[in-house]
């Protein structure tokens, strides 16, 4: 496992899989997992004492120690329940031997709890991780969520994590007032939450701009995308969709 330094100093992983980084490099792990996930979720969700979390996929697990790291850090009183599903075990083994940065340091025993038992829980704290295909996970969870941090690697080589029915799942484990987080702005993406009866916002916390989907029209975060206007300004552009799943295969 050899660790990639991103901008912040931070490390991530190149996965041989998908032929991606786990991170942006230029961006930096930490930086981009606080910016682009867990500040507008928790700006979103700002008064709420409990929150079902939904981590597609844990991957190195930065969201989610991320998430908890903010949480200390701001003396919050919110207690969190996270569900994480990864295809890869052997990722998850090795964490414990991950070089992770500063901000995850007392964090340590949560990073060892998950990496041998794929579980941790506390007072405040509760994580799971579900070693498999995630889609068969979502179908058999029973829990809705107020945040989803939608972070799987790109449609280009993950298709099936971007899809207009993968959505659909996402759409029946959300509340009315869930926020969905994701790094990915591609028209085809965003037709294809936007067609699982998502609301398309855009947001732009640094010079990159990323995505919050909704249930409901909101004013708190985000610029709103007319997704109908922008279909038909332009018509060649379609949602991503599983029947592309087997034509790829």
């Amino acid at each position: 496992m050899n660790s990639i330094q991103t901008e912040d100093g931070s490390n991530t992983l190149f996965s041989s899989k998908y032929n991606q980084h786990y991170h942006n490099i230029k961006d930096g792990a930490i930086f981009e997992t606080l910016t682009k996930h867990v500040i507008p979720a928790f700006m979103f969700h700002n008064d709420k004492e409990e929150l079902n979390i939904l981590d597609i996929c844990f991957g190195l697990g930065y969201n989610t120690l991320a998430t908890i790291y903010y949480i200390k850090k701001n003396n919050l009183k919110t207690k969190v329940k996270i569900y994480s599903p990864e295809l890869n075990k052997e990722l998850i083994d090795s964490l414990k031997k991950f070089s992770y940065p500063n901000e995850f340091k007392e964090l340590s025993n949560i990073i060892n709890e998950l990496s041998n038992k794929y579980h941790y829980e506390d007072e405040d704290i509760t994580i799971f991780i579900y070693i498999g295909n995630a889609r068969e996970y979502l179908k058999n969870l029973n829990v809705k969520f107020d945040i989803i941090y939608q972070d799987a690697f790109s449609s280009d080589v993950n298709k099936e994590l971007w899809t207009k029915e993968y959505f659909d799942l996402l759409f029946n484990l959300s509340y009315k007032n869930t926020i969905i987080t994701t790094y990915a702005v591609a028209t085809p993406v965003r037709l294809s939450m936007n067609e699982a009866g998502f609301i398309i916002y855009q947001y732009r916390p640094h010079k990159k701009k990323q995505t919050l989907a909704f249930i409901r029209k909101q004013d708190i975060i985000g610029k709103y995308v007319d997704m109908k206007l922008k279909k038909q300004r332009n018509t060649t552009a379609t949602a991503i969709y599983d029947k592309e799943l087997i034509l790829d295969n």
